[in-house]
């Protein structure tokens, strides 16, 4: 694994495992090399930090990639929800319009 990034995102996670933009730099850089890995932290997300918006757009793609429909539509669906409870317009486009292309792709 030739990645300069992981380093210092796994220091800035030991330094402070609470904090979700750390858990989620975490499971974005996963993605590019360990899946198992990028899904456990996606999943430290969505149940230790259910209200950190920006988990939804990723993780929904990232669950899509794997074909786990079900658990990819729950995830679009709790945060375009997520998105309008927080009065966040441009969340709310970005993820209705990732939802929206995830069930098109099914239809397909």
């Amino acid at each position: 694994m030739n990645n300069s990034l992981l380093p210092d995102l796994l220091a800035f996670y030991e330094e402070d495992p609470n904090d979700p933009f750390n858990i989620y730099a975490l499971a974005i850089e996963y993605v590019k090399s360990d899946s198992k890995k990028a899904e456990q932290f996606f999943k430290i997300l969505l149940t230790q930090h259910p209200d950190y918006l920006p988990t939804y757009y990723h993780a929904g793609a990232f669950f899509a990639a794997l074909e786990n429909v079900e658990q990819a539509e729950e995830i679009y669906q709790k945060g375009v929800a997520l998105a309008l409870s927080q009065k966040n317009a441009r969340a709310h486009q970005e993820l209705q319009r990732a939802y929206n292309t995830f069930l098109d792709e099914l239809d397909d």
